[in-house]
């Protein structure tokens, strides 16, 4: 955790606390959040399942580079890669493109894991590109069909993801594409389709692209970041399609996210934010293959007795 606050205070970039509950929650489909109940509220708040909407209030308040090392949460993410509790390490450049915070991205993963070689050696490849290349797909293109056919799914599997395309490229990107990347090297993968964007912008050169990044090492995902969508009328309707997305799905309805969007129409500074799971460093600078052999509290020890 030293080195890196070490990085960051030699870059500049300043501390800020963020809080761990709201009233408001993350409308992405793919996250479950965990809620609280409060003798003060008839409704349910909301553990933080990453600081991003504080600090992006932050930003458009006026406060310069800034970065957190915070306790999230995230419900029904328990394995050997998944705790319901664990730290994230969440940055904000102002100004930054998807290729300054990429290679920053990189030299943090490299500082914190002792290992500055690391850096000399970085893959660099487009989503579509690699995608391609494990599957013999393209993944602007493909029907859900060719995808459920890549991914080599049942008829259980197929019947349980349907039509949901994003969640086909989630699956075939995880089972088909991940474990073909160098385990040694930091692989960043750039590009993502649009659909995938969550807040990040739209590629100015392809539409049908996202400026997102993500950060492969020793077969863990590492990092997620992206150059920063700062159009409020654009992340309304992108959280509306999830809310709606979730309410299809049968999830839990959340309430959209009102103060990010206030901020974003008071005027969120041209940035790009990453964010790094901390746990997942230690683990490969521990070699370990559960994350529970690295946290002193795993929830999965946890007993009903306890």
């Amino acid at each position: 955790m030293e080195r890196a606050r070490g990085f960051f205070s030699a870059r500049g970039v300043l501390a800020v606390d963020t809080p761990a509950l709201a009233c408001a929650a993350a409308s992405d489909p793919n996250l479950e959040n965990l809620t609280v109940q409060s003798s003060l509220s008839d409704r349910p708040l909301y553990l933080m399942t990453s600081p991003e909407s504080a600090m992006k209030r932050l930003l458009a308040a006026g406060y310069p580079d800034i970065y957190s090392i915070c306790r999230v949460f995230r419900d029904a993410e328990l394995g050997r890669r998944h705790e319901l509790e664990f730290t994230m390490i969440e940055w904000y450049r102002r100004g930054y493109s998807l290729d300054e915070m990429a290679r920053e991205t990189c030299a943090l993963i490299a500082a914190v894991l002792d290992r500055p070689t690391l850096e000399n050696g970085v893959d660099r490849v487009e989503y579509r590109q690699v995608f391609g290349e494990a599957t013999g797909v393209d993944p602007l293109r493909a029907a859900v069909e060719e995808l459920a056919d890549a991914a080599d799914a049942d008829r259980g599997l197929r019947g349980a993801l349907g039509d949901d395309r994003d969640a086909w490229l989630d699956l075939v990107f995880a089972t088909r594409v991940v474990p073909v990347l160098d385990p040694k090297r930091i692989t960043v993968v750039g590009h993502y389709p649009a659909g995938q964007a969550a807040q990040a912008r739209l590629f100015p050169d392809d539409p049908r692209l996202a400026d997102r990044f993500e950060v492969f090492l020793a077969g863990l995902e590492l990092a997620n970041g992206y150059v920063e969508l700062t159009d409020a009328r654009e992340l309304g309707r992108r959280i509306e399609a999830d809310l709606e997305k979730r309410r299809i799905g049968g999830r839990d309805p959340v309430p959209a996210d009102t103060q990010l969007l206030a901020a974003l129409e008071h005027g969120l500074p041209e940035c790009a934010g990453v964010a790094v799971g901390f746990e997942r460093l230690q683990m490969i600078h521990d070699n370990a293959g559960d994350i529970a052999d690295v946290v002193p509290f795993s929830f999965r020890n946890h007993t009903a007795d306890d």
